[in-house]
């Protein structure tokens, strides 16, 4: 009966042993689950993170370039009310620079002109040539045309009425021209 019991022993241990490993197989199974989500979660939180950071990074960068656009621009509105100013200068220098008026463009006035001129191409105004250049209507708004005096003068502007103007590269005012054809 010893032998029996010293069996039933072995056999109940036999079984404990095996509820363990398998319980401890479990445990294992369940760590490695718990283990492989909390990796997946991690790796998520990483990716949102990421975009996060390079949407924030864009956004640097727009506001950056929409502010330094504005700043290039800010100016337009007084450069279009200075303009005409400009305009009233050149002809007065041209209608005193003919041989048939009396009335002079004195020194004093043409030093303030190129002042006023300079300080105006500091802040990216330029004044566009137009005078002997091909016509083209991105440029130029043509106001009449005349029969060319020379066949090289066909298509080409022939007199200018008012200048075209360009704040830092952008056409803030198209020349008025005369084109021959």
């Amino acid at each position: 009966m010893a032998k029996k019991d010293s069996k039933q022993n072995e056999e109940v241990m036999d079984e404990n042993i095996k509820v363990e490993d398998t319980a401890t197989d479990t445990k294992s199974e369940e760590q490695q689950t718990s283990s492989d989500s909390a990796n997946n979660e991690v790796q998520q939180i990483k990716d949102k993170y990421l975009r996060l950071f390079s949407d924030f990074e864009n956004y640097k960068k727009r506001t950056a370039k929409e502010t330094l656009e504005i700043r290039r621009t800010a100016s337009k509105d007084v450069m279009m009310s200075i303009i005409p100013v400009l305009d009233d200068f050149e002809r007065a220098r041209q209608n005193a620079a003919k041989d048939s008026n009396d009335e002079s463009f004195s020194e004093g006035v043409q030093l303030v002109y190129d002042k006023l001129f300079k300080a105006l191409q500091a802040k990216g105004l330029e004044m566009m040539k137009s005078t002997g250049e091909v016509f083209d209507s991105e440029l130029h708004e043509a106001i009449t045309k005349i029969p060319a005096p020379t066949p090289d003068l066909k298509g080409k502007v022939i007199d200018t009425i008012e200048f075209g103007y360009t704040l830092n590269d952008q056409i803030i005012r198209y020349a008025k021209v005369v084109v021959g054809e």
